[in-house]
């Protein structure tokens, strides 16, 4: 049975990320460097527009439960801003279904675990410096665990471990659970809001990279969402002050114009960006499992979120352009009465 379990951190940590600058960086310094590619699929199937950058970092061990663990990190950066960092934690070939179950719960309790994270995500900061374009730890971060096994034993239960419960759990509950299920042929997944199971014989870790970078679009899109709510309240507040104004209101308007268009703008480039960062055009299975992991990471919902809150920003664009197109015509109008008043004068006073 080679097992193991894969436990990922997925940072924000820049505007983005120039990974071809980012590979020269690591390729000086790291043995094994490398961009993503799936290796059960043809190249025709699947469309990565900038394959994000891997790089194997240095092993180490993690202690659980009092037994040490060997630990293979890998560092992942992808060009929209986001960083990953996983620990695959190798599990013995002998370990009986019992300690797994133990071990899935101690993991998520594990401080061990999270100092590890940090000294990876840091280490990798540091050295991708240049190559980070309005760098900055924004405090998004996605979790997210995935039990990789070659081998997947019929009398074992995955639901305590997609859980991470000790505890029994309800019928309802386990057909919750196990709803999202896939197959192709003798490998088996399990899909879960943060949790999976991939039983892969060949060893082939494709469809953990798919969810990977299912993760990384939703940890951009939640990002971007809450930068719109801040630039909204601001928004708001910069109508109202500009309202108290009088005249010079109209100069302060078409500043917050600018900057609604420029944010606006923005949003819009990287949502787009990220959405169409990754295409499966002609992999059924592979097709299902990524459009099933964007539903149950609810990554639709997070984009209409964003489309919303730009609808808004748009709206109150229209408002602030028809209150200057008016002014306009009320000073124009003012100037012909004036224009015609002149006229009238003249034509009295002439001789």
């Amino acid at each position: 049975m080679h097992g193991s379990i894969w436990v990922y951190r997925l940072y924000d940590v820049a505007q983005e990320i120039d990974l071809s600058r980012a590979g020269r960086i690591l390729a000086a310094k790291k043995p094994v460097v490398s961009r993503l590619k799936l290796s059960k699929v043809h190249p025709k199937a699947l469309e990565i527009k900038n394959p994000p950058l891997t790089v194997e970092l240095e092993r180490c061990t993690l202690r659980i439960r009092n037994k040490e663990f060997p630990v293979f990190p890998r560092g992942r950066a992808y060009d929209f801003g986001v960083l990953s960092v996983i620990l695959r934690i190798q599990l013995p070939e002998n370990l009986k279904y019992g300690e797994l179950r133990k071990l899935a719960v101690s993991i998520n309790e594990s401080k061990e675990l999270e100092n590890l994270f940090t000294t990876y995500r840091d280490d990798l900061l540091e050295a991708l410096g240049p190559a980070l374009i309005d760098a900055g730890i924004s405090g998004f971060v996605e979790d997210f665990t995935i039990f990789f096994f070659e081998r997947w034993p019929h009398e074992w239960d995955p639901v305590p471990l997609l859980l991470g419960e000790a505890d029994k759990v309800s019928k309802d509950m386990r057909r919750e659970t196990l709803k999202n299920q896939f197959s192709y042929s003798d490998d088996r997944t399990i899909i879960t809001w943060d949790a999976a199971l991939v039983c892969e014989p060949s060893g082939s870790t494709d469809v953990p990279d798919l969810l990977e970078f299912a993760n990384a679009q939703l940890l951009e899109l939640r990002y971007y969402d809450n930068v719109l709510d801040r630039e909204l309240a601001a928004m708001y507040d910069a109508i109202a002050e500009a309202g108290k104004g009088g005249y010079r209101r109209l100069k302060k308007y078409r500043e917050i114009m600018r900057q609604m268009m420029e944010l606006v703008l923005d949003v819009t480039e990287i949502t787009e960006k990220v959405q169409n960062a990754l295409k499966v055009t002609e992999d059924v299975f592979y097709m299902r499992v990524y459009t099933a992991a964007l539903k149950i990471f609810r990554v639709q919902e997070w984009l209409r979120s964003i489309e919303r809150k730009i609808e808004v920003i748009e709206r109150n664009y229209t408002m602030l352009s028809d209150e200057l197109v008016t002014h306009r015509f009320l000073l124009l109008e003012v100037a012909i009465v004036i224009l015609i008043t002149l006229e009238v004068i003249l034509w009295f006073w002439a001789p």
